[in-house]
């Protein structure tokens, strides 16, 4: 099971932004430190990919895969 949650560090204690439920209650975790605005920086460098890779087709375009496996 896991749970992805913002947390700010506050004199070294991780202060999460919401509340864990009970089932969390006793047990142990791995905990792993991404900062925020790098997960921001790959999400717009994977978008600024697509925006450049992208292909626009025309409305009326359909696609025949009998077409393609004749080839």
């Amino acid at each position: 099971m896991y749970k992805v949650i913002q947390a700010t560090c506050n004199n070294g204690n991780l202060i999460l932004s919401e509340k864990l439920s009970d089932e969390w209650e006793g047990k142990s975790f791995k905990v792993i430190l991404v900062e925020t605005d790098e997960i921001e920086v790959k999400k717009q460098r994977f978008f600024e990919f697509i925006d450049q890779h992208s292909l626009i087709l025309p409305d009326d375009y359909e696609f025949n895969r009998e077409e393609l496996y004749e080839k």
